[in-house]
């Protein structure tokens, strides 16, 4: 479905990815571990456009992408879910949901995907009249990522879901990235430093240290790896 062929992107004079290249297929879980500041962000924001691809390929289900702008690639079917959350806090719940179909007309099929989301997260459909920035750190990230489902995107790119959250609300919002990638078909991409949680829920992983990627395999595998152990998992 994804491909980066030895793409380099970076901001002003600093090259923050170096010949990065991998592969993602449909119906995927794929997770991009590092530590802060390897590149995995700047990864994912490449892939949605937001920062140039300086040199090599990006390929979307064999269409050339890496000169197209944020919005036609969210248009091709793949939508990022940014570090941070990013709601519009001034906006209700459904106002919020409703900036996430902004590109699509299909009025009935917009109804049921709302109706889809308020399924994963009911705390949304309790709260859908309530400004989001009102909404605890937990419930921005759920509706983060139900704007992002309302694209209704082929290939979901998350970006530390994770941070800042309760144990147990980061365990919740790990179990819906494994819903929606089994319900919907959806192929996801996930950046997170939280790596024990990641390669538990991937099909296969990529390690990114100082820009460039040093290892690659199955989830299981990088798991029982030693240097990622050390690295990545405090063993």
């Amino acid at each position: 479905m994804l491909n980066l062929e030895n793409v380099q992107a970076g901001y002003g004079n600093i090259l923050a990815l170096k010949n990065v290249s991998l592969n993602i297929q449909e119906g995927e879980i794929i997770t991009l571990i590092g530590a802060n500041g390897a590149g995995k962000s700047t990864t994912l924001m490449t892939i949605s456009g937001v920062v140039t691809c300086r040199s090599g390929k990006i390929l979307f289900q064999d269409k050339e992408i890496q000169k197209k702008s944020s919005d036609d690639i969210v248009k091709m079917g793949i939508c990022q879910v940014p570090e941070g959350r990013h709601i519009f806090p001034q906006l209700t719940v459904k106002e919020n949901l409703d900036m996430g179909a902004f590109l699509r007309n299909d009025k009935a099929e917009i109804k049921k995907d709302m109706d889809y989301v308020f399924s994963l997260f009911p705390i949304l459909a309790e709260r859908r009249n309530q400004d989001g920035g009102t909404l605890s750190g937990g419930e921005q990230q759920m509706l983060a990522m139900s704007r992002a489902l309302m694209a209704r995107p082929q290939l979901l790119l998350l970006d530390e879901p994770s941070m800042g959250l309760a144990p147990l609300v980061i365990k919740q919002i790990f179990e819906i990235i494994k819903q929606i990638n089994k319900e919907n078909n959806t192929t996801i991409f996930l950046v997170e430093q939280n790596a024990n949680q990641a390669l538990h829920i991937a099909d296969r992983g990529y390690v990114i240290e100082n820009g460039e990627i040093t290892l690659t395999g199955p989830a299981k595998d990088l798991l029982s790896n030693q240097e990622v152990q050390k690295a990545y998992l405090g063993i």
